[in-house]
């Protein structure tokens, strides 16, 4: 079992490369990410679980940074948006306009890059229950589905 208290020096494999981050016991991910790393593109919405904006891949699987404590990633891979580069589902939101103001869109993509990974050639139903994992305010839903569905093996 792990024994952490007080200030402890983790080192977390975060985009492919170990960084080392100095965290407390009860720091989120999300808040390792943005002010311990610089990495803000995991933004912090509702911060209870319900919006997504803070989404991240643990592992190639989606999760809410707000709701995991920073320990409980030491040993797993963590991709954030800055760790996609030029990937399909980037460029599908640009060709979809899969966006308006842009705030849920990291955790939108992140969601949808993950699917694409674990399901492939998702069906309707399958990319319907993916997508409800986040909320975009500005109702962008039908443009992150057709850049979501642009990427699949269904086409």
């Amino acid at each position: 079992m792990l024994n952490i208290s007080g200030n402890t020096t983790l080192v977390l494999n975060i985009n492919g490369e170990d960084r080392e981050v100095v965290v407390k016991p009860s720091d989120t991910l999300l808040y390792t990410l943005r002010n311990g790393l610089g990495l803000t593109g995991a933004k912090p919405g509702c911060e209870n679980g319900d919006c997504g904006a803070c989404t991240v891949l643990i592992d190639d699987w989606p999760v809410k940074s707000c709701l995991m404590l920073t320990v409980e990633t030491i040993g797993k891979k963590i991709t954030t948006i800055e760790g996609l580069n030029n990937t399909p589902i980037q460029k599908a939101f640009v060709e979809n306009w899969g966006f308006q103001c842009g705030y849920c869109t990291s955790g939108f993509i992140m969601v949808c890059h993950s699917l694409s990974i674990h399901h492939p050639d998702a069906d309707e139903y399958t990319i319907e229950e993916w997508l409800q994992s986040n909320l975009c305010r500005c109702t962008s839903y039908q443009e992150i589905h057709d850049a979501v569905r642009s990427i699949l093996k269904l086409n």
